[in-house]
């Protein structure tokens, strides 16, 4: 039994130490790990956020009528250009019955007052000719011919006064039946002209639409929207993860889908203070200026995406991220350098900026250093990849 016990713990100790021969001599027969190297390269780093919009004019102008009534007459198009003061439309007034009435009324009782008035004066200025004759010929005082002046003066600009109102009354009167009155001119209320000059956008109305006059209560019918074109702003909207990278001032390179091939440069001039909430997500609106429009034409309203530079770096140089390592006990970054066949060591470095491709790397390394590849392969006579 004795025996039998010493026989099979011989066995097995010879059956490990051939199996372990015989995994000894497999990986003596692999072909050695090879790592590959990078040199650092000079690049321009540039770090960016995007962000999505259309390309709209600084400023967009509506023309309003003054008075309400129906267009007779369109003399713009889209597309046109235009300059201030030019016209753009004419108004048909049809007057409002109960309007037109109640200054029908202000007639009479303006007709009336100048009436009357004209009445004291002619009685008033009698009594003048005679006091002013009895006081050259020294009958009666200084002081009663003062009072008698007085009253005489006091006459006059009441019927002044009086002839005055009942001209506005009648003004009034016709502008509320035909929207002018004689004295206006080119100031007419149905005529509608161009507060500024620029391109002509829109022209939402025809011939024989019914238009509402701009006052307090109403903000009127839109006659002609009008834009300088070569004003132009990025109108745009970037997500809460991102707003708080950017700032006004920030440079911005604009690519609208329709232009082929060309950016224009432009300056973050807004963001807004509160966002919004779409699909789930809180948006903040941002505007920039686009710079140098004067060769190119770009049409109001075309969609566009803006990238923000965030920050911008010339001729640094730099590694792929991929081959940065970092301490586990210090977190601080480092790179492996070739100093031999596959021999490397570690090198510190200090880092820049990074767009998640290419990191800036201060100090630590040479342009002439060639920097550990992670992605190992095996060496000649064997099948190649990655681990």
């Amino acid at each position: 039994m004795k025996r039998t016990s010493t026989v099979i713990l011989l066995i097995v100790i010879v059956g490990a130490f051939a199996t372990a021969l015989i995994y000894l001599w497999q990986k003596n027969q692999e072909d050695p790990v090879v790592y590959q190297t990078e040199t650092p390269s000079k690049q321009t780093i540039v770090v960016q956020t995007m962000a999505t919009g259309s390309i709209v004019p600084k400023e967009e102008i509506l023309i309003k009528p003054n008075i309400s009534g129906v267009v007779e007459e369109v003399f713009i198009e889209a597309g046109e250009f235009v300059e201030r003061g030019d016209l753009i439309a004419k108004i048909r007034v049809i007057p409002n019955v109960s309007s037109l009435t109640s200054a029908k009324n202000n007639i009479a009782s303006n007709r009336t007052a100048f009436e009357t008035a004209e009445i004291n004066f002619k009685t008033q200025k009698s009594i003048y000719d005679r006091q002013k004759a009895l006081f050259e010929k020294g009958v009666i005082s200084a002081n009663d011919f003062d009072q008698v002046n007085n009253s005489y003066l006091q006459a006059k600009q009441q019927v002044e006064r009086a002839r005055i109102d009942l001209q506005q009354a009648r003004q009034n009167y016709d502008i509320i039946k035909t929207g002018t009155t004689s004295g206006l001119g080119n100031i007419a209320q149905t005529q509608v002209r161009a507060t500024v000059a620029g391109m002509v956008l829109d022209v939402p109305i025809k011939e024989g639409n019914q238009v509402i006059e701009a006052n307090n209560f109403n903000e009127g019918t839109s006659i002609a929207s009008l834009a300088d074109i070569k004003k132009m702003i990025f109108e745009g909207k970037v997500d809460e993860s991102e707003v708080g990278k950017i700032k006004e001032g920030l440079p911005l390179l604009i690519t609208v889908g329709a232009i082929e091939n060309i950016k224009f440069d432009a300056i973050l001039d807004y963001i807004a203070p509160k966002g919004i909430a779409e699909n789930g997500a809180i948006q903040f609106a941002i505007k920039g200026s686009i710079k140098n429009l004067e060769s190119t034409f770009i049409r109001a309203g075309l969609s566009a995406n803006a990238s923000i530079i965030l920050d911008r770096v010339e001729d640094a140089l730099a590694i792929r991220e991929a081959l940065v390592q970092y301490d586990r006990k210090t977190n601080k970054p480092f790179v492996e350098v070739a100093v031999g066949d596959q021999e490397f060591e570690r090198r510190d470095v200090e880092l820049g900026i990074s767009n998640g491709i290419y990191v800036e790397v201060k100090k630590g390394i040479t342009e002439s250093d060639d920097i550990k590849v992670w992605n190992q392969i095996k060496g000649p006579g064997s099948f190649a990849g990655r681990n």
